[in-house]
């Protein structure tokens, strides 16, 4: 009985942090579904939402749900930035420079807000926004910061859902993912959607950072390596470019990295995940629900 609670409890856990890593994987997928292009400063998105998030709730100690809108404007307005000036001047360029171009962009956000008279490249404690209290429902544990993360995890992503499927805006998504060029000539605005298409996978992020932050509260600039290389490799297993099969796959790298910490050792967390990405490359490269497409 021990043990069938252990692994239950476990399973929590690993949903928590498969959560965030969804959220942040939405970003990854949705850009390139529509641009092709892996934004790798989309990890430094999601941290710069924990920061935003620190200072809101530290410095104006605004209340958690001002918090979240804040930080989702803050976010979307750094993904415009980054959008119109790193990505669109090379968006007719070899896609190699574009992916250089992510990657400067990445270390430029880093170690620029390590600047001591910006932030500080050191670990800071996140501050607590509300009472942690905690449940137990006898088989498992379970705490207000969890059932959080799952609720506003929930209705991001119906939200997008709705975004998606039931708007203008996502059938113009959906419309410049398929085809960019037949889509220009049906009068789509491919700018605007490409923005807009980056502001909302920045929004997620900055959410991403706030729970994140909530759930392991400590920060530094540097805290969006790690979960963005996960989150990027969540989306290649549940597809790229794929939008549930970002939010399965963050699942599934959730729940493996917390098993692999409870069961074997925290050392071989990252390294399993990496297995996980070399199996899906070898074995399918599409993911769990991309298409194989037949070349003639």
């Amino acid at each position: 009985m021990e043990q069938i609670s252990y692994i239950l409890q476990q399973v929590v856990n690993g949903i928590q942090l498969g959560a965030v890593y969804a959220l942040i994987a939405l970003g990854y997928t949705m850009v390139y579904g529509v641009l092709r292009l892996i934004n790798f400063a989309h990890g430094d998105v999601f941290m710069l939402g924990a920061f935003v998030a620190y200072f809101l709730i530290s410095k104006f100690g605004l209340p958690v749900y001002l918090v979240f809108i804040l930080t989702m404007v803050s976010c979307a307005l750094v993904g415009y930035v980054i959008e119109k000036v790193a990505y669109k001047p090379l968006r007719d360029a070899p896609k190699i420079s574009l992916l250089i171009t992510a990657v400067g962009v990445s270390l430029f956000l880093e170690y620029f807000l390590s600047l001591k008279a910006l932030f500080t490249p050191n670990y800071i404690p996140f501050p607590k926004p509300f009472e942690i209290e905690t449940y137990d429902l006898s088989f498992f544990v379970i705490t207000n910061v969890q059932l959080l993360i799952f609720i506003i995890t929930f209705i991001s992503l119906f939200i997008l859902y709705l975004l998606i499927y039931k708007t203008r805006y996502g059938i113009a998504m959906r419309a410049v993912s398929y085809d960019k060029e037949t889509a220009s000539l049906m009068g789509v605005g491919i700018d605007g959607i490409i923005s807009f298409t980056f502001i909302i996978g920045a929004s997620l992020a900055g959410v991403g950072g706030i729970l994140y932050g909530i759930a392991y509260p400590q920060i530094n600039v540097f805290m969006g390596i790690m979960p963005g290389i996960k989150s990027f490799i969540a989306a290649v297993l549940g597809g790229i470019g794929i939008i549930h099969g970002a939010v399965v796959g963050g699942l599934i790298i959730g729940l493996c990295e917390v098993f692999v910490s409870a069961f074997l050792s925290s050392t071989f967390r990252d390294g399993v995940i990496f297995i996980i990405l070399f199996a899906v490359l070898l074995f399918r490269p599409m993911g769990i629900f991309g298409k194989r497409i037949e070349k003639v």
